[in-house]
């Protein structure tokens, strides 16, 4: 083997906070082989991040970094160095987890990918252009001459991913680092986005840094394996020996982090909770002066029956209409069918008329740190539905039922006095769990509500889903593209696609002996090693 590609050693990051320096990497060293994965894994706050953060000069304006790095046979330099920066954007470039938010809203792709393109060679505009689109057809983008036209949510995410590859690739570097990549993307993307990652290293001689903490996506992509805890490297070797016999307690706990068990199934004669009938959701598309655009039909035709204390799980790709629909159910949006909740059909209620049923039908989201307001406490927040649907109780009662509900999802009560960015993301997840059960809720729609979790925070979450349905008897509509999670916690699963459904049937069936290539497929890019299946398309 000769030289690596990358050294790091001694690499330390620091941050000043109010409460001090906080020591986020703690003198690791790391080796990249020419023509080699690295995969580096760990839950949040291991450091992972950070370390090429500080290695792409992108710390924070309170972080600082010391250490030596040595790069394609070059000198031994800090890695504070001023000439560093020739290589970043350059030889070194990266990729972030969340592409819409690299990407500027206002302005269309081929501007931007110019922009990069620009700012690191000397074409000229034309040039830069051609390229772009050179580009855009590398990273498999039909009609890239067309897209390069278009503005980013006017993509898919694995679009916008592929734009984000694109441009990491305009200058042809060495190294590519991927950060969580394919972590908000459904398993068919995920598994598209990771062939054109390996097309893309084995074509052009790409070495990839890919930071993740999904285990089952680093055990087909990566060839070497850095494991990190709290600013350390805790363990290091190939991939299969790691998988294999990991060394390391912690390695162990990560590898056994997979949601595992089964829910209680509800009772044979459970009444229904929640039917709709015939559901459809469509939405009006901009035309032309003349020509007036056709909706868009988002749920086609879907019925559903939900027990008292059941779980359906609905998954599919992303456009498959999975959310939708579970909007549509809780008359979230406008739809057609019927929908009868806890007996009562409440298809044709208003809103002041469904306004007292909201209570009984609270929703989870995918991003807690969106949907928590950052100016008001945990307190206030979980208590924020109390005003609403018991406007007579005091504060001091609204306080002892947050904290109340604050110890039922397993967080102490003294933190109901501080704000939403002082907790990490399963804690804000905890929290926003905490504020639907908090109003006694008969159903709950989780729509990705661990997806951007950890897989050791994940499995925590999903056996606090489980003992909150058992003790409060909760029904769950529970929407996904990560199917161990489903497989975990559903009794039923809808498989839809394009709007419709294409397969349905007990968990059990559906995992061991899917009957569509569809959910075949679905169950290969998240199963590879468990399930024989078509291949994707």
């Amino acid at each position: 083997m000769g030289s690596p590609l990358l050294s790091l050693r001694d690499l330390r990051v620091s941050f000043q906070t109010n409460d001090g320096v906080v020591d986020a990497v703690k003198g690791i060293d790391l080796d990249v082989a020419r023509d080699e994965v690295l995969a580096i894994v760990g839950e949040s706050g291991s450091g992972k991040s950070q370390t090429m953060m500080a290695l792409m000069g992108l710390l924070a304006s309170n972080g600082s970094a010391t250490g030596q790095v040595r790069f394609d046979g070059g000198p031994e330099q800090p890695i504070a160095d001023e000439p560093l920066k020739s290589f970043r954007g350059n030889a070194i470039t990266m990729i972030f987890q969340e592409p819409m938010t690299s990407l500027d809203p206002l302005y269309r792709i081929g501007k931007q990918m110019v922009a990069v393109i620009r700012r690191h060679s000397q074409l000229d505009r034309a040039a830069a252009e051609k390229r772009a689109e050179e580009l855009l057809a590398l990273v498999r983008i039909p009609d890239p001459a067309r897209r390069l036209k278009s503005y980013p949510h006017e993509m898919s995410g694995g679009q916008r991913q592929r734009v984000m590859i694109a441009m990491a690739l305009a200058n042809d570097p060495k190294l590519l680092i991927a950060d969580e990549p394919t972590t908000a993307l459904d398993v068919t993307i995920q598994a598209e986005i990771l062939n054109l990652l390996r097309d893309l290293r084995r074509r052009i001689g790409l070495s990839i840094i890919f930071i993740s903490h999904d285990l089952n996506v680093v055990k087909r992509f990566a060839d070497r394996v850095a494991v990190m805890r709290y600013g350390e490297v805790v363990e290091t070797g190939p991939v299969g020996d790691i998988f294999r016999a990991p060394n390391h307690d912690y390695t162990r706990m990560l590898i056994a982090a997979e949601p595992t068990g089964r829910k209680a199934q509800p009772p044979a004669a459970a009444p229904l909770l929640l039917e709709g009938q015939d559901m459809r959701v469509s939405f009006r598309m901009p035309g032309t002066l003349f020509r007036k655009a056709p909706p868009l039909v988002a749920v086609d035709g879907v019925s559903v029956r939900v027990p008292v204390g059941g779980t359906l799980g609905i998954v599919g790709e992303s456009g498959s209409g999975k959310s939708t629909l579970g909007r549509a159910l809780l008359r979230l949006l406008p739809a057609e069918g019927r929908v009868v909740f806890a007996g009562q059909d409440i298809s044709g209620l208003g809103k002041a008329e469904l306004r007292p049923l909201r209570r009984d039908m609270q929703v989870v989201f995918q991003d807690p740190f969106g949907s928590l307001s950052p100016r008001m406490t945990v307190g206030d927040i979980i208590g924020e539905g109390l005003l609403v649907h018991e406007p007579h109780l005091a504060r001091a009662g609204r306080d002892s039922r947050a904290a109340a509900a604050l110890e039922e999802v397993q967080l102490s009560p003294a933190m109901r006095n501080r704000y939403p960015h002082e907790f990490s993301g399963g804690q804000r997840q905890r929290i926003a769990i905490a504020r639907a059960l908090i109003l006694k809720p008969k159903l709950m729609l989780l729509d990705e509500p661990t997806s951007a979790l950890d897989r050791t925070v994940q499995k925590s979450v999903v056996e606090l889903l489980r003992n909150l349905q058992a003790v409060h008897g909760l029904t769950y509509l529970f929407i996904s593209h990560d199917l161990a999670v489903v497989r975990a916690l559903s009794d039923h699963v809808l498989v839809m696609k394009d709007g419709r459904v294409v397969e349905e049937g007990d968990v059990d069936t559906i995992f061991a002996r899917p009957g569509q290539d569809y959910t075949r497929r679905l169950m290969a890019a998240a199963f590879p090693d468990a399930v024989e299946a078509a291949p994707l398309t």
